[in-house]
């Protein structure tokens, strides 16, 4: 179907340069970003959720010596009690 669209000159040169890079004719890109923006958005994931172990509230810090840190002292914990 043909129609006229009244486009701003700066974006009209842009999307022809796009076109030309994409290997697509000015009125395939047209149609291709509206598709793009006419599609049904998808839901938004829900709530990540990250299984933690160890001791309720015992935080860990971020670097491999403080996970190796509080390892060990679970560990020594763990071997007290048996």
């Amino acid at each position: 179907m043909r129609t006229t669209l009244i486009i701003d000159d700066a974006l009209l040169r842009q999307a022809k340069q796009r076109a030309a890079r994409m290997g697509l004719s000015l009125g395939a890109l047209v149609e291709r970003a509206l598709r793009d923006a006419l599609r049904e958005p998808r839901s938004a994931p829900g709530p990540f959720h990250m299984p933690t172990y160890g001791r309720p509230g015992a935080g860990l810090g971020h670097e491999p010596r403080d996970f190796a840190e509080t390892l060990l002292e679970e560990d020594a914990a763990s071997l007290r009690s048996r």
